[in-house]
């Protein structure tokens, strides 16, 4: 896949810690049609055994591009919407209207995004509802919940 021109949507990981939820979100990328994009530093080496663990052998199908920074991103991806998912976003995902080639950006899995990031964003910024119960979930999750969102929203049906 040429990701940039031919995927229905891009999800971002600024700054990953974890290969394994990387490979895991690797694998949801290939089965909606998303390009991959990871913004450094990357909190692991790209042949990390881990990566391609948890991607299985959907890998090797995957259209992923690593960014130098969020300026090099942002350069890649001009005139494409934004989102930004954190627990301390705005409007619940379910509030949304997605359209293609919309652009979801999740910060890293200790830290999450920015908050400069998600204050100059405010009206971009989406969060999942979760039991208070709860601190956060998983990446890998996340990314899941949103892109099957899209499918919906998008196409109706997988």
């Amino acid at each position: 896949m040429n990701g940039t021109k031919t995927a229905d949507f891009h999800i971002v990981l600024y700054q990953p810690e974890i290969p394994d939820n990387t490979g895991a979100v690797g694998r949801t990328c290939v089965a909606v049609g998303a390009k991959l994009w990871l913004v450094r530093p990357l909190g692991f080496q790209m042949d990390h055994r881990r990566i391609k663990r948890a991607g299985l052998d959907y890998w090797e199908h995957l259209d992923v591009q690593v960014a130098d920074d969020w300026s090099d991103l942002t350069q890649h991806l001009s005139g494409h919407r934004f989102w930004f998912l954190s627990k301390k976003g705005n409007l619940p995902y379910t509030e949304a209207v997605f359209r293609r080639k919309d652009v979801f950006v999740f910060g890293g899995e200790s830290r999450g995004l920015p908050e400069s990031m998600l204050e100059s964003h405010k009206n971009q910024s989406l969060r999942i509802p979760i039991h208070s119960a709860a601190r956060s979930l998983n990446l890998s999750v996340s990314v899941g919940v949103i892109a099957f969102e899209f499918q919906r929203q998008r196409k109706g049906r997988l």
